[in-house]
């Protein structure tokens, strides 16, 4: 970790494993701060839309919680930083890395 915040990671899967050997890393059932980094799941195992395949492929920060729904910064969304929201417990959210601000 740099700084004991946030680690530095190209890869999500990496990302996420930093978060796991850390013991900072929450499921989705967990209900996200400002400033968590939330990991998606959009692959299924063969690469076409279905069941996802359990690695992450996607990060962004949490920008807030409100009304049961998660607010997000995302870079490389649609080719550019974007801002999204998707409902708590979203099927498509691996889980959460948990920065030690």
């Amino acid at each position: 970790m740099i700084n004991n915040t946030i680690p530095r990671f190209s890869l999500c899967t990496d990302g996420e494993k930093r978060y796991k050997d850390h013991s900072k890393w929450k499921n989705k059932s967990y209900i996200p701060q400002t400033g968590d980094i939330i990991f998606f799941d959009w692959d299924s195992p063969d690469g076409e839309s279905g069941p996802q395949d359990g690695e992450s492929d996607h990060t962004g920060i949490v920008q807030k919680v409100e009304n049961g729904k998660v607010y997000t910064v995302e870079g490389n969304s649609g080719d550019s930083v974007r801002l999204r929201e998707y409902s708590i417990g979203y099927y498509e959210i691996l889980g959460y890395g948990v920065p030690a601000y």
